[in-house]
């Protein structure tokens, strides 16, 4: 049976025990958004707060609540932007001006703006409760656009504070991309079969048409009709697995203990087998190039994971002394 790692469902005793093992915490970021006939409406929320709780599961830390709302509702939906709008709006019986600018309280911008500083809150809000990592999940892709901003604003501010925590953000397909060839979707094989590992039974592929048919609102390179709950969690844990040795300098065979101490994320080089880092590098998701800026860039000799800028951060910071707090 596998460990309790929900922030919110721990007892206070029980969440400090496991942040003093590990300090890190993982947010799911998604929206409420079509993903075909089949698929749930949560589809892209419920994916990031399955690997959320993944990440935590096998490598430590805790998962945190996940983010439904906040987004912009005026730009980047199916709904909205999509060849099926409209259809996708009839089958739901709603109105077309349902998604119209005119109906929101708050500009494009606005909403951006808005999306932004509530992710810092959230980063802010995490730090606040002694964790040195954390990391920003995002479940509906266009999320990762704004989470990474958040990271990197987060990030120029704590260079001047002193023990901030470390902050970093992806997209699980990205991670796992140079694996799989169907990496990617909106409601296709890739995210359906996401769907049938976590929450077999919100998943009715019987609802789907013949192979070959258009789908409303859906699409990928694997058809959803071949979806299967076996392929949804292998490639979880492939993603999983990447984000765990990013965040950590150990990777999963020395964690597979989920008691693991603080001393024993401290060992190991933690480095990625080649292709997955450059293929990291090239999609700017691994947290190593803004780490690396100011934070602990030769710090035991490899380039810093999260965890190790953090720790790197704080030791300059300590032999920085008092004059650097007078400053």
């Amino acid at each position: 049976m596998e460990p309790e790692v929900r922030y919110h469902m721990l007892r206070p005793a029980e969440a400090l025990q496991r942040r003093k093992d590990c300090p890190v915490a993982y947010v799911p970021l998604g929206t409420l958004e079509w993903h075909g006939v089949h698929n749930p409406l949560g589809t892209d929320t419920l994916q990031a707060e399955g690997l959320a709780n993944l990440c935590a599961q096998k490598g430590g830390g805790l998962a945190f609540p996940p983010l439904y709302y906040g987004e912009s509702r005026v730009e980047r939906l199916v709904e909205i932007d999509s060849d099926d709008c409209q259809e996708i709006l009839k089958a739901m019986e709603l109105p077309s001006e349902s998604f119209s600018p005119d109906r929101h309280p708050f500009t494009a911008r606005e909403q951006a703006t808005n999306y932004h500083n509530l992710l810092l809150h959230i980063l802010a809000e995490i730090d606040s409760l002694g964790f040195k990592v954390g990391v920003l999940i995002a479940g509906h892709y266009p999320l990762v656009d704004y989470a990474r901003a958040a990271v990197l604003h987060y990030t120029q501010r704590g260079k001047w504070m002193a023990n901030t925590m470390v902050a970093w953000a992806f997209v699980d397909y990205q991670l796992v991309q140079d694996r799989y060839d169907c990496s990617g979707d909106h409601g296709g094989g890739w995210e359906t079969s996401h769907i049938m590992a976590l929450h077999r039974q919100s998943v009715d592929l019987s609802l789907l048409p013949a192979k070959g048919e258009t789908i409303v609102g859906a699409d990928g390179k694997l058809e959803p009709q071949d979806a299967t709950a076996e392929f949804g969690m292998e490639t979880l844990e492939a993603a999983a697995e990447v984000a765990i040795k990013e965040v950590h300098p150990t990777g999963l065979s020395a964690r597979r203990n989920t008691s693991h101490t603080v001393a024993a994320c401290e060992k190991g080089s933690g480095r990625l087998r080649a292709p997955r880092r450059q293929e990291a590098r090239r999609l700017s998701i691994s947290p190593h190039g803004w780490a690396g800026s100011g934070r602990g860039q030769a710090c035991h000799g490899s380039t810093p994971t999260p965890w190790r800028a953090w720790r790197c951060g704080r030791s300059a910071k300590r032999q920085a002394g008092d004059g650097d707090r007078r400053r």
